[in-house]
């Protein structure tokens, strides 16, 4: 198991944390690091809010191995409320519970059990309908 993965991706996965051009204002997610053309200190970290709209989205029938146990499951495309465009699974709702452009927003949920005798369980953000719209 790469624990040293999952400490490095916390940030991104339990706050929604992006970066924001400081010049620009554009907010991207996930965070990544400079390309050869980019200065260094052009983009800050950014924490995302976590609200947003459904783009798109699906439901998982046939899952990968490892998220077998929770099928069916709905994933989606979220139009972040800052502009990011990111998939995430849904939670908290069925199929007949979702529709297009409604408002959701952002939750702490388990992603994954690694079992065995380390037992890492990985944490990280899905999106549930919004409670009260």
């Amino acid at each position: 198991m790469d624990y040293a993965k999952h400490w490095r991706q916390k940030a991104a996965r339990y706050r929604l944390e992006g970066q924001r051009h400081r010049t620009s204002g554009e907010v991207r997610f996930p965070p990544q690091s400079p390309t050869l053309a980019e200065d260094a200190n052009e983009w800050e970290p950014f924490n995302l809010s976590g609200q947003g709209e459904l783009y798109s989205f699906s439901v998982i029938r046939q899952a990968p191995l490892g998220y077998d146990q929770n099928t069916p499951y709905p994933v989606a495309l979220v139009k972040l409320a800052e502009g990011p465009l990111i998939t995430a699974q849904l939670t908290d709702c069925t199929e007949a519970d979702l529709s297009i452009g409604q408002p959701v927003e952002m939750v702490t949920r388990r992603l994954k059990d690694t079992g065995g005798k380390d037992g890492l369980l990985i944490y990280g953000y899905k999106f549930r309908p919004l409670l009260n719209p």
